[in-house]
């Protein structure tokens, strides 16, 4: 008598929804929501449960596009998809979403819907043009040095002579003179600071850094503003440079202090850390993976970012600020392309967003 090899257990389909890293609805007739993944909770800001109870009006208004999609298949079946969607509520905010929606076979009213930001790929992509920008201004910044900085040594030298020995009007124009030439002194040092430094990668604790920025924020630039903490206790430590991470977040904070206190009312700064295992990326011109599962994210109730400004963000000498010299993003984008990460902004009037997505020390060989 023969016997069998037992036959492998089959997963649990919903184990298996929830192991994808792509947002999953099925949508039951009435628009009715019936099944939900992880992914999706995160991607909607709601549990299971709730986007079920809610169904569609939940995560979209009646004269949505994705309506138009849902009858689309139900009519005719197949598979179709939608790009450039915007899903915004209170609790969650994307743009440029794509939504691919199939008919589930033998269930006629019902549709699969999975849903995709844009490529982090390209936002790769994207920080490589940052720092060939970020080049050229260390370049430049060394021409500077050279060919500016010694002449303005001397320019300032007489200035001083000139301001002991006249005065009234003539003295205040020479003290103008020598604040000028401290003023241009101070940006061919900004600079400077483009050139290629020596960096100090370690596993780092990145609550540790956060909590440093939140004190000198605190009793600094965002002396008075509420700043709120969002933090995923169980994060593994993150491989970089303490000094220019540091660096990066107290721009970021500095930036969402301003905004906030720009919009005339009260507001608030949120420091946001997260463990997203789907995210993964290859630098341009290779086959080699970036695996960014660590995200910080930096959120304020600010007036919002121009969308002409928006795609230009990082790059150098670009400012939303009347006396900016649009720098310190620029330098921000630099030390993220440094430390192999990426970042991405959503912004919408009362809410900013810049994410920074971040490796792991452990897969760069910082942990045992």
């Amino acid at each position: 008598m023969s016997t069998k090899a037992p036959r492998a257990e089959q997963p649990d389909a919903a184990l298996l929804l929830d192991s994808l890293p792509v947002p999953l609805l099925e949508i039951g007739a009435g628009n009715t929501v019936l099944a939900v993944n992880m992914a999706a909770e995160e991607f909607f800001g709601m549990s299971r449960q709730q986007i079920k109870a809610g169904g569609m009006a939940e995560i979209a208004p009646p004269d949505h596009p994705i309506f138009l999609l849902l009858a689309h298949l139900r009519q005719r079946g197949g598979s179709v998809t939608e790009h450039d969607l915007l899903f915004s509520s209170p609790r969650f905010h994307h743009e440029g979403v794509s939504v691919q929606g199939a008919e589930v076979l033998d269930h006629p009213d019902h549709v699969l819907l999975t849903f995709h930001l844009p490529s982090t790929a390209r936002v790769l992509d994207q920080q490589q043009v940052y720092r060939s920008a970020a080049r050229s201004v260390s370049g430049m910044a060394a021409m500077l040095a050279h060919e500016v900085r010694n002449p303005l040594s001397g320019i300032k030298g007489a200035a001083q002579l000139l301001e002991q020995a006249v005065e009234g009007a003539d003295r205040d124009l020479a003290t103008l003179i020598c604040d000028e030439v401290d003023r241009i002194d101070a940006l061919v040092e900004r600079m400077g600071m483009f050139g290629e430094a020596q960096m100090d990668y370690r596993a780092l604790n990145i609550h540790r850094l956060l909590e440093h920025v939140k004190l000198l924020a605190s009793n600094g630039f965002a002396k008075g503003l509420r700043i709120l903490e969002r933090y995923d206790p169980s994060l593994p430590h993150v491989w970089g440079d303490k000094d220019r991470l540091v660096q990066v977040l107290l721009n970021l904070v500095k930036n969402a202090a301003e905004a906030v206190q720009e919009a005339g009312k009260e507001g608030d700064i949120t420091l946001i850390t997260s463990y997203r295992p789907g995210i993964r990326v290859t630098a341009p011109g290779t086959t080699q993976w970036r695996h960014l599962p660590l995200v910080v994210t930096i959120r304020d109730t600010g007036p919002g970012i121009s969308e002409t400004v928006k795609p230009h963000l990082f790059e150098p000498f670009v400012s939303t600020k009347v006396n900016g010299s649009g720098l310190g993003l620029a330098l921000v984008g630099k030390v993220m392309d440094d430390h192999g990460g990426v970042m991405e902004v959503e912004s919408r009037p009362g809410r900013t967003e810049i994410s920074l997505f971040l490796p792991l020390a452990e897969e760069r060989g910082g942990l045992s």
